[in-house]
């Protein structure tokens, strides 16, 4: 049942404002946590770049392994509080081992760990979320939760400056920094564990192969266009190198990041409102042609002031594609919404790491070269939603659904 629109609040039902608190407290603490790894790793634990480099790989693979299966189970079940209780649990006791040791071999357990928890809780959060968001305005519900998300992003680091200012940067000061980085992970716990459950439709007689050939059609087209897309998604640190490379200093590049967190925060709900009135399918369009035309701007940028726009420009595209990318499968998916968005999570994930390999293999015979082709696969993405439109019905869609 939609949600009753005179228990909203902001526009939204109180518990896309609770999961987005949620969220919020998880990503404080981790960014926290994340904006001092790589320092604390190489010059306190003495760890080579190397092993900072496979460790961070092996953990952008964790963040995404565990998806589908957790979309799955969840679907299968019907569960989504339990399971999001449990990547929230794990994530934050998995901040516990910072706190018990400073070895490498621990500090890089913790990170892969800490990554897995949050590929689980993801797909079953998820489609919770989409149940309390009626459809006509869960672009906007989307749009709210990944604001009050990434909020966390951008308080995370400043305090974790203001703890470095204040009592300097020694291995201590980093201990009580990761001790006060728990707090508001064990809060979170405590919110979410509050929030009443949604539960879904449980399909207890699918494993995860039936769960594929059930999903419906157009979502398996917007995956196959979101493919594409994925193959143009290379690091964000590509963007941070080409700041560097027109004058930007260390210090100004951690602002510039923090411009685009704020400029992310800003634009999700606006972006979330403006999809549930043009419709969902044209602001995924839209989103390819921005990064089509932003990738170009980091191509052939050679001013400071352009850089700037430019980064302006990639918090309001990340704002599309972070929320109403999960809006929009929300829509074609009714019944298994955790499996799909799992599967989304998976794929993409996947794809991220060799298109990092080919943005750097390219980067090094010409910069502006990785970006010219982000620029071509975007385009190609483009293209081939507008060729199988996901949005749309098919006759050749219509096939018996597995009974439960």
């Amino acid at each position: 049942m939609p949600p009753d629109s005179a228990n909203k609040k902001f526009g939204v039902h109180p518990d896309v404002l609770k999961l987005g608190l949620v969220s919020f407290l998880t990503d404080l603490s981790s960014e926290m946590i994340f904006s001092v790894f790589a320092i604390f790793f190489t010059t306190i634990a003495g760890a080579s770049a190397a092993l900072l480099g496979m460790v961070e790989g092996f953990s952008d693979l964790s963040a995404s392994s565990l998806n589908y299966f957790a979309g799955w189970l969840s679907d299968r079940t019907g569960k989504r509080k339990a399971f999001a209780l449990a990547g929230y649990g794990f994530s934050t006791l998995a901040k516990l081992i910072l706190l018990l040791s400073s070895s490498v071999a621990g500090l890089s357990v913790f990170r892969v760990i800490e990554r897995l928890g949050k590929s689980f809780r993801g797909p079953p959060r998820d489609a919770w979320l989409s149940a309390v968001a009626d459809k006509s305005s869960r672009g906007y519900a989307f749009g709210v939760h990944k604001a009050l998300d990434k909020s966390g992003a951008v308080l995370g680091p400043l305090a974790a400056y203001g703890l470095l200012s204040w009592l300097g940067d020694g291995a201590a000061t980093f201990r009580i920094l990761f001790l006060v980085a728990l707090v508001p992970a064990l809060l979170s716990i405590v919110v979410l564990g509050r929030i009443k459950d949604r539960p879904g439709l449980a399909h207890r007689r699918e494993n995860m192969f039936e769960t594929w050939g059930v999903l419906s059609p157009e979502f398996k087209r917007y995956l196959v266009t979101s493919g594409i897309f994925s193959l143009a998604y290379f690091s964000f640190s590509f963007l941070l190198l080409r700041a560097h490379s027109v004058g930007f200093s260390v210090k100004d590049i951690v602002l510039l990041y923090a411009l685009f967190n704020i400029a992310f925060v800003v634009a999700a709900p606006l972006i979330g409102k403006l999809g549930d009135r043009v419709g969902r399918a044209r602001m995924i369009m839209l989103g390819y042609l921005v990064y089509l035309l932003m990738s170009l701007g980091f191509a052939f940028a050679a001013t400071q002031l352009q850089v700037v726009a430019l980064f302006i420009i990639y918090g309001a595209f990340y704002a599309i594609d972070e929320a109403q990318s999960k809006a929009f499968i929300a829509d074609l998916e009714l019944e298994r919404r955790a499996s799909a968005i799992g599967l989304y999570n998976f794929v993409t994930g996947l794809i991220y790491l060799p298109a990092s390999l080919i943005a750097g293999a390219l980067w090094l015979v010409h910069p502006a070269s990785a970006f010219l082709l982000a620029a071509g696969l975007a385009f190609a993405a483009l293209a081939a939603f507008a060729f199988l439109r996901p949005d749309r019905k098919r006759r050749s869609d219509a096939s018996p659904r597995q009974p439960d």
